[in-house]
């Protein structure tokens, strides 16, 4: 492993380059339904991921079917995948995925990115995941520029839409899995640099009730009121958060009118996060339970949409392979990682569903994600780009004694 440490000294040197070019990034809002701005992201990423070579194509994603406020069904274009394959006629590959867009919409205030008084760099998707997009660039120029390239192939798969759960990617992810050997994805660091073992599994329902409207003095008793149902039945989905492992989330209602008209129309959204597919499973019939029961109360109709588009990720015996690689090449290092399970969800759940084991949280260090006070710690950039570097390195150098 020494002899292929030598291969990373380049790197750095890189770090002030690295830096400029996640603010570049990171100065453009990427919004998940900000086309415009995803496709300025786009044209940079083409640009700097066209200089490792390899075949590089746009892929256009499914749209986005969801539920509108009004309970009707409306579907919303995502942006394109970009997606590289290089040296595909090797024996083995590797996938690197991460994702372009942000949370914060264009109107946020959050929108530019600096240099705070403690040195760390503060900006709307500087840790998730635009410090991991220059991360993983890093980490594949090391291995092609290291006599060891070739001897494996890999894959990079950088999607627009993984903030709302893939929706438009998911199918793309599903049959590129099957190709490789395993995944490298570069969400960033939990906290201290640790990386993510296992990943509960995250599922989004959307309650479409229907009552009967009314004048709520003339004829109240003649209405059935949908906001009053909705309400229970939300206070009883609520009341199923005492399972330990499962966590079910009343996210947004909407609803009403006139307060002198008895409503007809309410919508719930719940986000429901479960360990393992024996809890995913029991939740699934414990809300059709709970729609049958509503569904049975006089002038209530009440309509259930949504699934788990990400399961859970457990950790199996390829995953732990992975792992153990990854804690080897980090103490060559000087690094010290530890495994920890997080409740978050990341497209790392989709590809080990399709059945590509993976470790995806190789990105750099910071925190705050998904506010404005979100940072990446500079000082993380160089040590995580050798990390992943190493990674793959020492995987090609494994498949190039197997072949000789």
């Amino acid at each position: 492993m020494d002899d292929l440490k030598r291969h990373l000294d380049w790197i750095d040197e890189k770090q002030d380059e690295m830096i400029d070019a996640i603010v570049d990034l990171c100065n453009i809002n990427s919004h998940t339904v900000n086309l415009p701005g995803l496709a300025l992201v786009k044209e940079k990423l083409v640009g700097y991921f066209a200089s490792l070579g390899g075949e590089l194509r746009l892929v256009e994603t499914d749209p986005l079917v969801s539920i509108d406020d009004d309970g009707k069904s409306f579907s919303l274009p995502l942006g394109e995948i970009i997606h590289i394959e290089k040296h595909p006629n090797a024996a083995r590959k590797i996938m690197l995925c991460i994702h372009m867009d942000t949370v914060y919409s264009v109107d946020d205030e959050f929108q530019k990115c600096q240099l705070t008084t403690g040195g760390q760099l503060n900006g709307p998707g500087v840790a998730d995941a635009k410090g991991g997009l220059i991360v993983m660039l890093y980490a594949l120029k090391a291995l092609e520029q290291s006599p060891l390239a070739g001897t494996v192939g890999w894959e990079v798969i950088i999607n627009p839409d993984e903030e709302i759960g893939s929706p438009g990617s998911a199918n793309f992810i599903r049959a590129r899995a099957a190709g490789c050997d395993f995944g490298l994805l570069f969400e960033p660091a939990l906290p201290g640099g640790h990386l993510v073992s296992w990943r509960k599994g995250s599922g989004n329902f959307t309650f479409i009730v229907r009552g009967k409207s009314a004048h709520a003095g003339r004829d109240f008793s003649q209405g059935r009121n949908a906001i009053a149902a909705l309400a229970r039945l939300l206070d009883e989905i609520d009341r199923l958060n005492g399972e330990p492992d499962v966590i079910f989330n009343i996210g947004r209602i909407s609803g009403g009118g006139a307060l002198n008209m008895v409503p007809d129309l309410a919508v719930g959204r719940v986000n429901v996060r479960v360990k393992d597919l024996e809890e995913q499973n029991g939740v699934e019939i414990d809300l059709i339970d709970l729609v049958k029961k509503y569904n049975q109360l006089d002038g209530i109709e009440v309509e259930m949409h949504g699934r788990f588009t990400s399961p859970p990720k457990p950790i199996d015996p390829a995953t732990e392979i992975i792992q153990q690689r990854i804690i080897r090449c980090g103490q060559a290092l000087g690094m010290s990682l530890e495994f920890q399970g997080t409740g978050g969800a990341s497209d790392g759940n989709k590809f080990a569903a399709a059945g590509l084991a993976n470790v995806d949280s190789m990105g750099p260090c910071g925190g705050h994600i998904h506010s404005g006070n979100e940072f990446l710690i500079p000082e993380s950039l160089i040590p995580r780009t050798k990390l992943a570097a190493l990674v793959m390195l020492c995987y090609a150098a494994e498949s190039a004694s197997r072949n000789s």
